[in-house]
């Protein structure tokens, strides 16, 4: 069994590269924002549990955020080993993660750690457009539409996520590195921490997680 961690900062392209990896190598691609999702959309007990915070504003509890890993990560899917994307976040849920799967038998096997300069981050979180109605995702730094606003799939409007400005991602940066370090920290004590260069072609990036997870294989 291997279990995997894929930390990288909002804009890392952590969401696609789990994707990806969970395909080539048949890990279970475990996403919270996911299980949060999927439980407000079920109703589920946990579900409307954290509905309650967010509809107050409130962070939801660590404790809250673990039972959902907990309970999808007992599913069958995950007997053949799971990629964690956006889990854990702090070092209390790192622990809890921990002791789960040591009374499973197994325990965590490597951390992926994608690093992004932060000037880089800013412009692919500042600079992201959405068409309206197919879906189709451009940047207006890195990779624009041919006709501004509009999509070149099919035509239709773009729009940008009100969130979605300078100011808001710095923000969302800040907190993220200000949690985020200790965990850093800690995976690098126990040995466990790659790092991957997070800048350059989607399957660069992709090549360079599969070897590192091959290198542990062959360890």
């Amino acid at each position: 069994m291997k279990n995997v961690i894929l930390l990288g900062p909002p804009g890392a392209g952590k969401g696609t590269q789990a994707k990806v990896i969970s395909e080539q190598t048949g890990l279970a691609h475990v996403a919270s924002g996911d299980l949060f999702r999927a439980a407000l959309r079920n109703g589920t007990e946990l579900g409307m549990l954290a509905k309650s915070y967010m509809d107050r504003g409130a962070l939801v509890p660590d404790e809250v955020v673990i039972k959902m890993i907990l309970e999808r990560i007992q599913e069958p899917d995950c007997a053949s080993g799971v990629i964690f994307d956006g889990f854990p976040r702090t070092i209390d849920q790192a622990v809890a993660l921990e002791e789960a799967l040591g009374q499973q038998g197994s325990g965590i096997d490597t951390v992926l750690y994608m690093t992004v300069p932060q000037d880089v981050l800013l412009k692919r979180i500042a600079g992201r457009q959405t068409c309206k109605s197919c879906g189709a995702t451009y940047n207006i730094y890195y990779f624009p539409s041919k006709r501004e606003g509009l999509c070149d799939v099919c035509g239709s409007e773009l729009y940008q996520r009100s969130d979605d400005t300078m100011e808001t991602a710095q923000n969302r940066l800040d907190v993220y590195f200000a949690q985020t370090t200790p965990l850093v920290e800690h995976y690098q004590r126990q040995g466990s921490l790659i790092e991957i260069d997070g800048q350059g072609d989607v399957s660069k990036v992709t090549e360079a997680m599969l070897k590192a997870l091959q290198s542990l294989s062959d360890d």
